[in-house]
């Protein structure tokens, strides 16, 4: 069984936190505004915020739970871990429960209220489905994530010694919530919206065009969650991925293992490789 929590938000670090949310804002069709000492970019089921700091760290990661009954049941799953300090990360919102993984990275969850009002979207619709981290010990990362917090792994990714080179764990039926890749360095790495069907990828492509941004992954199609997708990069170097058709996930689906190659990150042609 999994969380049932969704992905909210996602704030990232930047030493140039105005240019990253004016790229965003158009980009991926989001109103810019000043906030509680960050800049958020919003639209619906969409919503990304940047603070002053170092390029390419994630500050936090927001999950939504909509459902008091799992709400209730990850907080008496995480009881006895220790709270993680919120005093310097801008823009949570009250009550979420904090908590870092082996990396350091701030997960938030929080249960959620009445979803606000927002005008409807002129571009198709896109929601903040999924995020990617680099790492250095990706084995204790993904025990964390699966056997503390309750992530539940959909594929796993090794090397031709087995090593373990990615992996890819969900919170609800959709195929993964986060990838985490076994990497020489430890940071971010993308972020993705999933937008309905083929018909929207493409829209969302010529609007990339029209906005002048390159796209420099895709369009292809992921092994894990098969998934057809393409991908742009924001001013600090972050992938940055609209993405259609993932796989949705039955709640006995076993755990898949692939090859590390590139077929394996792009089924139609070349991957970008993180180890």
């Amino acid at each position: 069984m999994t969380l049932r929590a969704v992905l909210h938000r996602l704030h990232l670090q930047s030493p140039r936190p105005q240019p990253m949310a004016a790229f965003y804002g158009r980009a991926f069709g989001m109103q810019v505004a000043a906030d509680a000492g960050l800049l958020r970019c919003t639209a619906p089921e969409r919503e990304v915020s940047f603070s002053e700091g170092q390029a390419q760290q994630l500050g936090y990661a927001l999950f939504r739970f909509d459902h008091a009954a799992d709400w209730s049941g990850f907080l008496d799953r995480i009881a006895a871990r220790p709270t993680a300090d919120a005093s310097q990360l801008p823009g949570l919102p009250d009550g979420a429960r904090l908590v870092r993984d082996p990396d350091g990275t701030c997960l938030a969850f929080f249960l959620a209220g009445k979803p606000a009002d927002r005008p409807a979207p002129a571009l198709p619709p896109a929601c903040g489905q999924h995020f990617a981290l680099r790492t250095q010990r990706i084995d204790e990362m993904v025990a964390f994530y699966a056997d503390v917090l309750g992530f539940v792994v959909s594929d796993r990714v090794r090397d031709a010694q087995g090593r373990l080179t990615a992996c890819f764990l969900r919170t609800h039926d959709l195929h993964h919530s986060l990838a985490l890749f076994s990497a020489p360095v430890t940071c971010f790495d993308h972020q993705s919206f999933e937008t309905p069907n083929w018909g929207d990828l493409k829209t969302w492509a010529d609007h990339m065009a029209h906005e002048r941004i390159e796209i420099v992954w895709g369009v292809g199609r992921h092994g894990p969650g098969n998934d057809a997708f393409f991908m742009v990069r924001d001013p600090d170097g972050n992938l940055a991925e609209i993405s259609t058709e993932i796989e949705v996930c039955e709640a006995d689906r076993p755990a898949g293992s692939w090859r590390h190659e590139e077929r394996t990150l792009n089924l139609w042609g070349k991957a970008i490789l993180r180890s």
